[in-house]
């Protein structure tokens, strides 16, 4: 485990860094960046990002990368949240962004993110027994949790943000009655979908979580419209103040930041409909916010504690998968994999992690029809709530598990990492040997994969007495084919002319 982490926070209105330093089970911050880049500002009304937000946020990560330079890739971890989530040209710009950072960057869901904002809050406060409403309004979405301890309950990622509701409803910077009022509504309308899971009778303390909800208690307590926090009555104060300056250019209130009052009346407005529509008299505020959360994850990953496995698990359990066959698949894929030297071994234990889900989640869509199941896994992986893992890693997983088996032409042009290629190789291969789903006596097998070349050395005899699987590999072989792949099996050679295993 490294002695120090990085977070790095890619919100639609601000990206921020976090440097902690890690003593056993807790993480100590020692240092942290923020740049208010306002990604979701940037946003055209057809959902691209454009030219002056992509350089602001280049220019803010590349100098974010200066301050990781040095740092091993597995102790930092980038996490893009709604605009990213939104931005039809998100994945050009990740590539720019990625090599302006010098590290990956995830993209989570909005209920990913919320888990993440969760236990950033919960490890930010003292232990306790309360059910505590947590509430993040951020640039481009509002995060509403329920949960208790360091767990959520209820997770609910709304699309509505301060630079986004600002935006659209202050375009001018012009604040009347009217254009509030209108703001509030509609955040009133989003929540009313979520009202009654998340109304006050499901919680005892609210929460607001990040720059939002921080900046509006700082302007209620410094101008006397609340004794702390956020307050119904204090919200009434605000509102009357905005109404008051009628426009940004005059707003000046005490404790409002120069950065945060641009975007303060579209936060406003979400904050007033979260108090309505949910039933909130009072609010405080935490420290903690989604930077911390990744921290907290990134720890538990190493200490063996990664949630993703708590949510593979929870899938085989909903999905009824038989975990013996899984386990059987898994434990010849990854012995397949372990043969595959060449190029991988700086991915090795990323490559086993992937491989042994995959291998875990294969056979989910068995429970919608065994007809296709493998389509049907594929498209609950892709379209699931997983949390712990990210849009990206849940697009991998997809793919490969539609890969395992069928036609291999119908991803030949969307799987484009050499080393899921391999995982690809070794989940085949390792599901035609376990169909019969039960414990036989596999042969030695060795394998060797080189570039466009995989060969694999069978008994020949084993496979004489197991016509079935030796019909499967040749239908395997002429599959490989129509890729320009050849996969040799060499005991289905002329023994004359391939004696042995070439490399």
């Amino acid at each position: 485990m490294d002695d120090v982490l990085a977070a790095v926070d890619l919100g639609s209105n601000s990206f921020r860094v976090q440097v902690a330093r890690v003593v056993g089970d807790l993480v100590y911050p020692l240092d942290s960046l923020k740049e208010t880049v306002r990604l979701a500002a940037g946003l055209t009304e057809d959902k691209y990002l454009d030219a002056a937000s992509q350089k602001r946020a280049l220019e803010c990560l590349m100098r974010f990368g200066e301050r990781l330079r040095g740092l091993p890739a597995e102790a930092v971890r980038a996490v893009g949240t709604n605009s990213l989530r939104v931005a039809k040209n998100a994945a050009e710009f990740l590539l720019e962004a990625e090599r302006a950072l010098g590290f990956p960057i995830e993209i989570v869901a909005g209920r990913e993110e919320a888990r993440l904002i969760y236990l950033g809050v919960a490890n930010s406060l003292p232990a306790g027994t309360q059910t505590r409403l947590v509430v993040d309004i951020g640039g481009g979405s509002t995060e509403i949790i329920i949960g208790c301890g360091t767990e959520p309950i209820k997770l609910e990622s709304l699309y509505m943000g301060c630079v986004s509701y600002t935006r659209r409803f202050f375009p001018d910077g012009k604040f009347t009655a009217q254009n509030l009022r209108q703001a509030e509504l509609a955040a009133q309308i989003e929540l009313q979908t979520i009202a009654k899971e998340f109304s006050s009778a499901s919680w005892e303390q609210a929460i607001g979580s990040s720059g939002t909800a921080s900046a509006i208690a700082d302007v209620l307590e410094a101008n006397g419209y609340a004794e702390s926090g956020i307050t119904g009555e204090g919200l009434l104060k605000l509102r009357a103040a905005l109404v008051k300056a009628g426009d940004i250019n005059r707003l000046s209130l005490p404790g409002l930041s120069a950065d945060r009052a641009p975007v303060l009346p579209g936060g406003f407005a979400i904050m007033k409909a979260v108090f309505s529509e949910l039933g909130v008299r009072h609010m405080i505020t935490s420290s903690g916010a989604m930077r911390q959360g990744i921290l907290y994850d990134m720890l538990g990953r190493a200490h063996q504690h990664d949630i993703r496995d708590v949510t593979v698990r929870q899938f085989m359990q909903r999905y009824h998968v038989d975990g013996a066959q899984a386990g059987r698949v898994k434990a010849l894929s990854l012995r397949l994999l372990s043969q595959f030297d060449q190029g991988f071994r700086s991915e090795r234990a990323a490559m086993a992690r992937l491989t042994g889900w995959a291998a875990d989640l294969h056979e989910i869509g068995i429970s919608v029809a065994y007809s296709g199941y493998h389509k049907h896994s594929s498209y609950i992986i892709k379209n699931a709530d997983m949390p712990g893992f990210s849009k990206m890693e849940q697009g991998r997983l997809a793919l490969l598990t539609l890969a395992h088996r069928g036609s291999l032409l119908k991803i030949r042009d969307v799987i484009v990492r050499e080393s899921d290629w391999a995982i690809v190789i070794a989940l085949r291969l390792a599901t035609l040997f376990q169909r019969s789903r039960s414990d036989i006596a596999l042969p030695e097998i060795r394998s060797v994969l080189d570039g466009e070349r995989h060969c694999l050395d069978i008994d020949r005899e084993w496979l004489a007495l197991n016509p079935q699987t030796e019909h499967a590999l040749r239908e395997e072989v002429r599959e490989w084919k129509k890729l320009k792949f050849e996969l040799k099996i060499t005991a289905l050679c002329d023994p004359e002319s391939s004696p042995e295993l070439v490399a």
